[in-house]
């Protein structure tokens, strides 16, 4: 055979090529592992086990009542100040055990930052919310440029640079949760955790939001729990689809299927989650 035109491999990227990265090639932030949640003798939740992945927008939808938040909360640590609230299972963060003994469910929560379904700005300036995180974390030195670029970030600057010493409470709903969402990245964040950050926004408020995200998963892991079908098919990269089980008399969320966003809402492989995404029920 004649060896003298044999052609190079192409070094081109995964990435150039608009090709998915392979998944061993995506790193894993969190790996849940049968992760059963009680709230006293009642299960919540049970038998959850999925990787979320960095820097991707991973979404969480099923009907009310079947886990969505209370998983959300297990990601920081937030249901250890439900009293009752324990956990069976495991949930690893970048390989460490984050309900191992020992770990600092205060730096958890810095680390795993939280943006609530309803905007909730301190009665402050807006200067001092953005800066609030960074000086309770001993932070004195710099923090205009921290605001300055938390605001940004959270594509708030240019709307409120000239009033940074107004309350917070003077914006609208969509700016407050975007002061929220920068008050979240100023103490620099690993992960954001959003729990239905749109459903008290209007559709021009909320397209911003989203359009944000898509910003911030750059820089940012996202997980976010929604009602929303179409917005979680708009904005996520992965999701995760749950339902709920009343046949033991009490209601018990579990998971029925995580993929790729577009397999999960156009080649589901499980007829529940069909029925579910056409409507069907739930």
């Amino acid at each position: 055979m004649d060896t003298s035109t044999v052609i190079p491999p192409l070094t081109i990227t995964t990435e150039e090529a608009g090709l998915p990265v392979p998944e061993r090639d995506r790193e894993v932030v969190f790996s849940v592992r049968d992760l059963d949640v009680y709230y006293g003798p009642m299960k919540a939740v049970a038998g959850v086990t999925m990787d979320v992945h960095a820097n991707e927008v991973t979404a969480i939808i099923g009907p009310s009542g079947c886990g969505k938040s209370t998983l959300l909360r297990c990601f920081n640590r937030m249901n250890d100040l439900v009293q009752t609230a324990r956990i069976d299972g495991s949930i690893m963060y970048h390989g460490h055990d984050l309900y191992s003994q020992g770990v600092d469910a205060v730096e958890v929560r810095r680390r795993i930052g939280m943006v609530f379904q309803k905007p909730n700005p301190f009665p402050k300036t807006i200067y001092d919310n953005v800066a609030f995180g960074p000086r309770l974390n001993g932070r004195k030195k710099g923090l205009d440029e921290v605001v300055e670029k938390a605001l940004t970030s959270a594509a708030l600057w240019e709307e409120v640079k000239d009033k940074l010493q107004t309350s917070g409470l003077a914006l609208s709903g969509g700016q407050q949760q975007r002061l929220c969402i920068a008050r979240a990245i100023a103490v620099e964040p690993d992960v954001i955790l959003m729990a239905e950050p749109c459903s008290a926004l209007d559709p021009i408020a909320t397209a911003r939001i989203e359009d944000l995200m898509d910003e911030l998963k750059r820089d940012y892991t996202i997980v976010i729990v929604t009602h929303n079908m179409q917005q979680a098919a708009r904005v996520s990269d992965m999701t995760a689809f749950m339902s709920v089980d009343v046949s033991a008399g009490g209601r018990t969320g579990y998971l029925v299927e995580y993929g790729r966003t577009e397999q999960i809402f156009t080649h589901p492989s499980d007829p529940r989650t069909e029925g579910y995404i056409t409507g069907r029920f739930g």
